[in-house]
């Protein structure tokens, strides 16, 4: 690890200890963390899943690039505690950038800060403003709430903040409580939908956490055959992405913050879902279903909905998301719309970077607008021909 020799000031019952920064460059010393960072996760109210050590150290065993790891740790030093982090990585690009760990498989990006430490953030901002000398910060899926936001009132240097992408979620209670919500034609047509699945027999069973690998390679099998022949996440067919969910759920299962539900009729798996926890939310990250299901007239959409919302009521989660993407029937069951946050972040030598970032992704944002409504995107979207 390199130091920063970054301290910020002493406040909050530290006394005149102080904070001081590192960054963590090496890939074994990153392993290594896994104990104290589960601890701080622990003492930060705003993450998500998708900050775990467990999720992001694998994301980089699978898709990181010698030499480009950048983890900004902050701790006490009087104790060493760690108080602070930032799981940034120094990206390919041809503009210098650094990005958060997890790239386009994450749905909430975030940096992580002690709640019953306030300097923590302070110090967390100026660790990165030495790292943003040379490259800019572009930290992407911010989710709004979270902790990345309040790097915002102690950058010095230019900054901005741009949509990123659209989430939607409910509140998490059970699905009775869900329907009761609709208007009537709805909640009807939802309840003929819940009691579908009632009369098909199917069953749900959670999966031990020493069986995920052989459940997680059973959803992928079954989310290539659901998609045969229509639209498909490319990589979710891949083994660097197989090699990485394997790894990362295993883990996170042991620890509480993954559950892998079975769907059953009779001995034989008809689907597969991947729930993905922490206190502040769950949402169904991921699931594989037989062709069958279609042809016996069962909604995936309600029997994922309904398995959600009793694991989150089980797991005390605040919100059940629906993670990202704006399908239109998740709109059925009235979810709140939050729209994740692009921060883009740089010190006055690498301005010039960020404004050059932020026009290509007003660009990029101006033709989706223009072109979303056209009939070969919606077609697309659906994944039809």
């Amino acid at each position: 690890m390199s130091a920063l020799g970054t301290r910020a000031p002493a406040a909050g019952g530290l006394g005149s200890t102080g904070l001081t920064a590192t960054v963590c460059r090496d890939e074994r010393s990153f392993a290594g963390l896994a104990a104290e960072w589960a601890d701080m996760y622990g003492r930060c109210s705003t993450v998500t899943p998708f900050q775990t050590h467990a999720w992001l150290h694998s994301w980089w065993l699978s898709y990181g690039s010698p030499g480009r790891l950048r983890v900004v740790l902050v701790r006490r030093s009087d104790d060493g505690r760690l108080v602070a982090a930032a799981p940034l990585w120094r990206t390919h690009a041809r503009v210098p950038t650094l990005e958060l760990l997890g790239g386009a498989l994450t749905d909430y990006g975030d940096v992580l800060a002690d709640d019953g430490c306030p300097e923590a953030v302070p110090a967390l901002a100026d660790a990165l403003a030495r790292l943003a000398r040379g490259a800019v910060l572009d930290l992407r899926e911010v989710r709004p709430g979270a902790a990345a936001e309040r790097l915002l009132a102690f950058w010095t240097g230019p900054r901005t903040r741009l949509p990123d992408s659209l989430c939607l979620e409910l509140p998490s209670v059970p699905v009775e409580e869900l329907v009761r919500r609709l208007p009537s034609a709805r909640a009807q047509r939802a309840r003929a939908k819940l009691r579908r699945i009632e009369r098909e027999g199917i069953g749900a069973r959670q999966v031990p956490a020493e069986e995920v690998p052989r459940a997680l390679r059973r959803l992928l099998e079954l989310h290539r055959r659901q998609w045969a022949g229509r639209g498909v996440t490319a990589e979710h067919l891949t083994e660097r992405f197989t090699e990485h969910l394997g790894r990362a759920v295993r883990a996170m299962a042991d620890s509480g913050h993954a559950r892998v539900t079975e769907f059953l009729i009779g001995d034989e798996a008809v689907a597969v879902d991947l729930t993905l926890l922490s206190p502040r939310l769950s949402g169904g990250y991921l699931y594989g279903a037989d062709p069958l299901l279609r042809s016996l007239k069962v909604d995936m959409a309600a029997l994922l909905l309904r398995n959600g919302a009793r694991l989150a009521e089980e797991a005390g989660c605040g919100t059940l998301s629906l993670l990202r993407g704006d399908e239109p029937y998740k709109h059925h069951w009235r979810p709140h719309v939050a729209r994740n946050q692009r921060l883009l972040l740089a010190s006055r030598r690498t301005a010039p970077v960020l404004w050059l970032l932020a026009a290509y992704a007003g660009g990029r944002r101006w033709a989706a607008d223009r072109l979303r409504d056209r009939p070969w995107a919606r077609r697309l979207r659906r994944g039809t021909p």
